[in-house]
Formats: C-alpha cells, sequence, structure tokens
C-alpha cells in the first residue's frame, strides 16, 4: 500500500521537475479531502495554486502509485534539490 510523503518548503519549479520524472501516478492529498492526480498539468496548476505560498509550497502531502517514486519525492524532500536529474 503507498505511503504518504510530506513535503515542505518545497521550491515549485524544482517540484515539477522531479514530478515529470516520476513513473507512476503521484497525488496530491489536499487538508479537504481531495485527491489531484499530479501527473495531470491541469490538477498540477489547480492543486498546486492553493499550497503556493511566497512562491514555495509551504506543506503537502503527496502518495506514490509507485515506490521508486515515493524515493525520489522524499530524497528531494530531504535534500531540496533534484538529485535524480537525468544527464
Amino acid at each position: 500500500m503507498a505511503k504518504m510523503v510530506e513535503l515542505h518548503d518545497i521550491d515549485v519549479p524544482s517540484f515539477l521537475a522531479v514530478l515529470d520524472q516520476c513513473k507512476g501516478d503521484v497525488f496530491l492529498m489536499t487538508r479537504d479531502g481531495d485527491k489531484l492526480n499530479l501527473k495531470s498539468k491541469l490538477c498540477q496548476l489547480i492543486g498546486l495554486m492553493t499550497l503556493i505560498e511566497g512562491g514555495k509550497i509551504a506543506e503537502a502531502f503527496v502518495m506514490c502509485e509507485l515506490e521508486e517514486d515515493e524515493s525520489k519525492l522524499f530524497r528531494f524532500n530531504l535534500y531540496k534539490d533534484d538529485t535524480n536529474k537525468k544527464k
């Protein structure tokens, strides 16, 4: 079963770049109980607009379909950069 990854103080452009590298679906869980698929550019726009404060995502909860994507987002949150960028 997928686990939730809690993200804090995330730079939006870097976060979107990491999302583009994810192979499976990544869902944003809102405080209102909404579940938005962040692989959809429209859902990215709608979901992230509600979370952005001063150009950064203050906090968010995401759930990944694939464990490798969960690890990628966890590392991104921990190191605050895209350590898995394709060369």
